[in-house]
């Protein structure tokens, strides 16, 4: 007989490697085969609804690991919440307008001059809907799950006649407004900005000190007294038409160098040794408010630079008077326009001057500055020039600087609900407490949304004009577009004429003739994805508004989740959603932004492809994704070597339930070994935790807590103690089937537990799992962590005991090195313990030489030997064990050769043998 055959060694047709590159893909056709997404929401009718509604990343270009942490953390939290008593529809979706998509089709050749505006809009559409297709199926190779047949899109007719009627109602409360004003400008992208899509990096500027005459002092200054202003954009010397000083502060009339000048009390000191004066002495102080309206002349224009009052002045830097040119500063326009200064703006669209500042005409604001500040020299009103490197705003698209310039624009107001904003703020519970201070402070500093940009790809702005220029913007008219644009597109506000564009038989009194004309402006794209809390959560009836949750990128404060407040707000009255959380950036190892350019980029593709999708997730799942993560190759090495064991840990539970059927062996919670009895209630505790964190959305301590137990608790002891049982026992002995039933439950909730993250491991662990009757574990719900009356107690001596059997594993380790014995099973450990700990291993109910996988133990309160091994609880001698070698179980036993029939079998062996495999 081959004692060998004997043996119930593991038995499975789980593979042991993953080889997810190939596998995962069959699993993602079987799901698409089988329709999982909606065998899933069917399972899930009717229960409470959970929505996180998803954050449209943009449609230009395959998708970054930024896009993948965001998504995979996005399918963990809606996977969970569909396995723990949620209904959790999850609709994808993609921004699909704006510049970049403008520029991606300039770049790739296509000539806007030789097409309508109409037939160039439709090539930006048909990029944006591959763009979309090209990312749905990157997304789906990571294995998220969602309504990918059904997707929202920005450019979609539905959706636009949705955000159509946002804008309408936020017109008819009398948010929205025309208005010229400064606001950030693009010349490169030759388009008005928001706040959010500006950018700050360092930019070199000239920064010049100019004065400026007095013509008229008021009976306080003597004409030619120079007052000094400073600036670092030259440029905006031409639209000059004031000089802002503050009311309260000090200002001296300084004499120096033959000259008398004005600057505030606080900076005389600091400006004069910029300027280099010598001899200074001040002539006299008056207060800001004494000065009020002293005409000074423009250094080179022959107009007058009023001096004027205002709160935004401060002595941190400069000279305490501050340029004013109301067409190129918010400050200077709202300040002007207390004084009746014009709003004058001599730079064109393209940031190119007009005749509008004489001797400059045509040169480029930038390339202008060395002309003006050269004028200046010439007209002896430069002080000073020098160079400095600052922060400066820049188009967060092109990467150019961008300039205030004043434009007739469009403008949701925010002040009205200003409080209402910030009440909601509050209202909302943040995961983050710096994202809540950062879109408070925001919110509350902000000042009007600038909705409209000067482009052709994106949603017209529904406003007509009349004949004598009057806007018309109406409830009737705002629907009727809408109406329009759900059933044909927003193209044909391109392609229409006004007239046919407005309800039939519209009149007003502008326009005797019936002549209308169309606003050519479209609106901002933060307004476009801004308003898909009413175009898909209140629009869609699996969905809710608000939503459960936000979670997207910590660039979204200024963006998305900005907009989505200011509209939802406007429009309903409460934020669009009830929790938000935020990730950081992926960045590599160095913490540098991801660059084709540095040559540091790592797409989600490179790691599927070496590595396969789980790996990935379960990379998101192990990281602080709230901060900025750090990507590089190892880390997925390192990552799969946790998949390779938590994949091995399966395996080994799968084979060892190969003759195992739940619903014939199961033993009950009450009648399992005391050593089942404790893993079973560690199982309960890792559940518990990871369901508190999936509901914490804290991953990374499921990934430990998986892991630990995974390594420590099952590797490391329980199946590494379990092989003398399940191996060697009879197949229906009380021991082995206490220990299958635990080892079951563990395979069945570890897999539940790690399917929102190893979507594809799980789901193929699942086929394996005996009497499991579901097609996939996405149909099913996580465990609950059950209460075991007396666990408090089985922890207290099980803790215990493990902390000794370290110590005898530590002895056992030094006995092999120092070649006292083989293998552990080698061994006779000898412990030499206290009173205490030898009542403690009198109470352990199991055999005390399988829980330290040795074959002889004995315990001793006497003084230890010399030679043992003294450690934290126990001295532990190691000496090999007496008796030959059992041919099955490989202990050594002195029974070995007295078995009758089978000598070369110990006398558990000889008795199993004898029953079950005779014959």
């Amino acid at each position: 007989m081959e004692y060998k055959d004997t043996l119930l060694m593991p038995k499975t047709e789980f593979p042991m490697r993953g080889n997810l590159p190939k596998r995962e893909p069959e699993m993602q056709a079987r799901w698409e085969e089988m329709d999982i997404y909606k065998k899933v929401q069917e399972r899930t009718n009717g229960r409470p609804k959970y929505v996180l509604h998803d954050g449209p990343p943009y449609a230009n270009g395959d998708i970054h690991m930024g896009h993948a942490l965001n998504k995979v953390l996005k399918d963990m939290i809606v996977r969970y919440r569909s396995m723990s008593g949620y209904d959790s529809p999850y609709v994808p979706g993609w921004d699909t307008h704006g510049l970049p998509i403008e520029q991606k089709l300039t770049n790739s050749g296509v000539n806007r001059k030789e097409m309508t505006v109409a037939e160039f809009r439709q090539k930006c559409m048909e990029y944006a809907l591959e763009q979309v297709d090209i990312q749905r199926e990157s997304f789906k190779k990571l294995g998220i799950r969602g309504d990918w047949d059904h997707p929202y899109i920005t450019l979609q007719p539905e959706y636009e006649a949705q955000q159509i009627r946002v804008f309408g109602e936020m017109a008819d409360k009398g948010f929205i407004y025309k208005g010229k004003k400064p606001v950030y400008w693009s010349p490169s992208s030759e388009s008005a900005l928001a706040e959010a899509e500006i950018e700050y990096q360092e930019k070199r500027s000239p920064s010049i000190y100019v004065n400026f005459a007095v013509t008229d002092g008021k009976g306080v200054l003597k004409e030619g007294t120079k007052v000094v202003i400073w600036t670092t954009t030259p440029w905006t010397i031409p639209a000059n038409l004031g000089i802002a000083l503050h009311p309260e502060l000090d200002y001296v009339v300084a004499e120096a160098n033959g000259s008398t000048y004005v600057v505030a009390k606080e900076l005389l000191e600091t400006v004069s040794e910029k300027l280099e004066w010598t001899d200074v002495t001040t002539v006299k102080t008056v207060k800001g408010a004494d000065l009020e309206r002293v005409v000074c002349q423009h250094p080179f224009y022959d107009r007058e630079s009023l001096v004027i009052l205002g709160e935004h002045v401060t002595t941190d830097s400069g000279t305490g008077c501050v340029h004013t040119a109301p067409g190129h500063g918010e400050d200077d326009f709202l300040v002007g326009k207390q004084y009746g200064l014009d709003v004058l703006c001599p730079v064109d669209e393209k940031g190119v001057f007009t005749d509008e500042a004489p001797g400059f005409e045509g040169v480029f604001y930038d390339t202008a500055n060395k002309a003006i500040t050269e004028k200046l020299q010439e007209v002896n009103a430069l002080e000073k020039l020098e160079f400095i490197t600052h922060s400066y705003p820049h188009d967060w698209r092109t990467k150019k600087p961008t300039i205030f310039r004043a434009t007739a624009q469009w403008f949701a107001s925010i002040e009205p609900i200003r409080e209402q904003l910030l009440s909601e703020i509050q209202n909302v519970k943040w995961y983050t407490g710096w994202g809540e201070a950062r879109l408070y402070n925001m919110i509350r500093d902000r000042g009007d949304w600038c909705i409209s940009r000067q482009r052709a790809w994106g949603v017209p702005i529904p406003v007509f004009y009349a004949e004598d220029g009057e806007d018309i913007l109406t409830k009737d008219t705002v629907e009727h577009v809408a109406q329009l644009f759900a059933k044909h597109g927003s193209n044909i506000w391109f392609e229409w004429d006004a007239k046919e564009l407005l309800p039939e038989g519209f009149t007003h009194p502008g326009s005797p003739n019936g002549e209308f004309r169309k606003e050519q402006d479209i609106m901002d794209v933060w307004f476009d994805s801004g308003s898909s809390h009413y175009a898909v959560l209140a629009a869609r009836e699996e969905l809710t508004h608000p939503a459960d949750l936000y979670i997207e990128g910590s660039d979204q404060y200024r963006g998305w989740f900005n907009s989505s407040l200011i509209t939802s707000v406007a429009v309903t009255g409460h934020a669009p959603y009830k929790e938000v959380v935020s990730n950081g950036f992926t960045v590599d190892e160095k913490g540098r932004k991801m660059s084709k350019s540095i040559g540091n980029v790592i797409a989600p593709e490179q790691v599927t492809k070496q590595y396969g999708a789980d790996v990935l997730r379960l990379w998101v799942s192990s990281v602080d994704y709230r901060a900025d993560v750090k990507v590089f190759m190892e880390n997925f090495k390192q990552v799969s070597e946790v998949y390779r064991k938590l994949r091995n840990t399966f395996r080994f539970l799968l084979g060892n339930l190969a003759d195992f059927t739940p619903s014939e062996h199961r033993v009950a919670v009450e009648d399992l070994r005391d050593m089942d009895q404790y893993m079973y209630a560690r199982l309960q505790e890792v559940i518990a935790k990871v369901n508190d964190s999936y509901e914490s959305y804290d991953f990374a301590t499921i990934y430990h807590a998986v892991n630990n137990f995974v390594t420590i608790d099952l590797s490391s002891f329980y199946l590494d103690v379990a092989k003398d049982v399940v191996y060697v026992e009879a197949p229906n002995d009380h021991a082995r089937r206490s220990m299958q039933t635990v080892m079951y439950d563990t395979v069945v909730s570890l897999t539940k537990l790690l399917a929102p993250i190893l979507v594809h491991t799980a789901d193929e662990v699942w086929a394996h799992i005996p009497e499991v009757t579901e097609d996939s574990v996405q149909l099913t719900d996580l465990p609950k962590a059950e209460q075991l009356p007396h666990a408090e107690a089985l922890f207290s001596r099980w803790n215990t005991f493990l902390q000794l059997r370290d110590d005898v594993l530590k002895a056992l380790e030094e006995a092999r090195n120092e070649k006292k014995i083989g293998k552990s099973l080698q061994a006779h450990v000898s412990l030499f313990v206290n009173e205490e700990t030898k009542q403690l291993l009198g109470q352990m109910k199991e055999p005390l030489h399988q829980l330290f996988i040795v074959s002889r133990y004995s315990v001793s309160t006497e003084s230890a030997p010399t030679e043992a091994l003294k450690l934290q609880h126990a001295s532990v001698l190691v000496t090999p064990a007496e008796g030959e070698r059992c041919e099955r179980c490989w202990t050594v036993s002195t029974e070995v050769g007295s078995q009758g029939q089978h000598p070369e079998l110990c006398g558990r062996c000889a008795a199993v043998v004898t029953e079950h495999y005779a014959g």
